[in-house]
C-alpha cells in the first residue's frame, strides 16, 4: 500500500507543470503602483506627523532646566586630566548639560 501511495505522489510531483510565460512574469509589472501609493499615503504623511510632533514639542524641551547639581563622590571622577583644554572638560563637553566636578558652568536659563 505504501509503495502504491509513493508512486502516486511521485507521479503527481513529476507531472506538475511549472507556470511560465507572461502570466508568471506579469506579476511584477504593477509593483511601482504599490510603492507609489505607499510613498504618498504612508511615508509622506508619516514624515509630516513627525515634523509636527517636533515643532509642537519645542516649547516643552525649552521649558526643562538642568537638574540640581548634587556632588556625589562616585560621579565625575577625574583621576587624570584630559589632554585638551583645561583638563576638566570632556571632548564633547556641553556647558548647559554636562556638569564639571565643581558644578555647572552656566546657571542662566537662556542658551
Amino acid at each position: 500500500m505504501a509503495s502504491v501511495l509513493g508512486k502516486v505522489v511521485s507521479r503527481a510531483i513529476s507531472t506538475t507543470r511549472v507556470a511560465s510565460g507572461q502570466a508568471a512574469v506579469s506579476g511584477h509589472q504593477d509593483g511601482w503602483k504599490l510603492w507609489r501609493k505607499l510613498t504618498f499615503l504612508v511615508a509622506l504623511p508619516g514624515v509630516a506627523l513627525c515634523m509636527l510632533n517636533v515643532y509642537l514639542g519645542l516649547d516643552d524641551a525649552e521649558a526643562h532646566s538642568a537638574p540640581p547639581f548634587v556632588p556625589y563622590e562616585y560621579m565625575r571622577i577625574r583621576n587624570k586630566r584630559f589632554p585638551w583644554g583645561d583638563g576638566q572638560k570632556s571632548l564633547f563637553h556641553n556647558p548647559h548639560v554636562n556638569a564639571l566636578p565643581s558644578g555647572y558652568e552656566h546657571t542662566d536659563e537662556h542658551h
